[in-house]
């Protein structure tokens, strides 16, 4: 993990810039009577809008005049080589399905990676109007009641525990037997956060999110934001989940290793 004072602040000011132009493009689109959907899957639905083109577009643009030789990861574009050894891992809507229904869980995901993984991450709500940062110096967020740094929640048994999911939605039969046995035990557990659910555990509101069939742009700001706020994710058996897959994303290592101990054995 790279250290506080190896961070180019620098990729601070870019990545603000780039979430700041999302929000512009983005936010005319949500809630528009007339807003279509293409679907990118021939069965099942994965719904993609001019929304999210052009979003990665603007942050692609930015980038290309910012930082033109560090590489590109999104969703919607692709992979562009840099000669850096930095690479921006974007998702400009992480949950377009939420989008498409009007629901303010879908964010703008930003990440910056090395070869170790992702150190910079930035989950954006620009409806509400929410930035959760997670950077080698530490976790913030800001939003419209202020600014406050970021702590994930204290150690609690799993029978205590409030779990976030996209499950059923995702994920096969047999990982969502494996979300099953974890939700079981647990105190509470909330459906379709999309991204949301992650900036929930940086803050501090939320114990577990348990993930299947991520995409690297789906996982890494939210892993950089997370770390930054003092919690852990990776995959079910505990290992880095960078490049995508199962996650488990927690607010510490007591209740990742009661949550391990029931996904590592599907």
């Amino acid at each position: 993990m790279m250290n506080a004072t190896d961070f180019d602040p620098d990729i601070r000011r870019v990545a603000h810039l780039m979430a700041d132009a999302a929000r512009q493009v983005i936010l005319p689109y949500f809630r528009s009577l007339d807003l279509q959907a293409d679907n990118k899957l021939g069965t099942g639905f994965d719904p993609v809008t001019e929304a999210d083109r052009a979003a990665e577009r603007a942050m692609r643009d930015i980038l290309a005049a910012e930082r033109p030789a560090d590489g590109i990861l999104g969703e919607e574009y692709g992979a562009q080589p840099g000669t850096s050894g930095l690479t921006w891992v974007l998702d400009p809507i992480d949950g377009t399905r939420g989008f498409l229904s009007g629901t303010p869980t879908w964010g703008v995901l930003i990440a910056v990676s090395d070869i170790s993984g992702p150190f910079y991450g930035i989950i954006d709500q620009p409806y509400i109007g929410e930035r959760f940062e997670g950077a080698p110096d530490g976790a913030l967020m800001v939003g419209p009641h202020g600014s406050r740094l970021l702590q994930t929640r204290a150690a609690r048994d799993l029978r205590q525990a409030i779990v976030f999911t996209t499950f059923p939605e995702v994920g096969s039969s047999d990982e969502a037997k494996a979300f099953r046995a974890v939700a079981s035990q647990a105190l509470l557990t909330r459906y379709g956060m999309d991204c949301y659910a992650y900036a929930l555990v940086a803050a501090g509101q939320v114990d577990l999110v348990i993930e299947a069939g991520l995409n690297a742009y789906d996982i890494q700001a939210p892993i950089a934001v997370i770390q930054a706020a003092g919690g852990i994710v990776t995959d079910w058996q505990g290992n880095a989940v960078h490049e995508g897959g199962r996650a488990l994303a927690a607010a510490n290592r007591e209740i990742h290793a009661q949550a391990l101990a029931i996904l590592s054995a599907y």
